[in-house]
């Protein structure tokens, strides 16, 4: 997965001036986004704090890395079986 090159301090910012009443427009602007990253931040993101997003991003690692051990145990288990 690719490495977002903002910190989830920097999304919620972004998303919390917009909830202050700011343009969107003005905020990708200032940021450097386009408009379609900022919608899918505030699907994703939108009404968490930074505790819950620091959170979430070390369970979805760890879902991650639980998925590659069980495809690697699955592949050693169908070689074993096959022998």
């Amino acid at each position: 997965m690719k490495k977002s090159r903002f910190s989830e301090g920097q999304i919620l910012g972004s998303l919390r001036q917009q909830d202050q009443g700011q343009t969107v427009a003005h905020i990708c602007r200032e940021h450097g986004i386009n408009g379609p990253a900022f919608y899918s931040w505030k699907s994703k993101f939108g009404g968490m704090s930074v505790s819950e997003l620091q959170r979430l991003k070390h369970l979805e690692d760890e879902n991650r890395r639980l998925k590659q051990l069980y495809a690697e145990l699955s592949l050693e288990h169908q070689v074993i079986k096959e022998v």
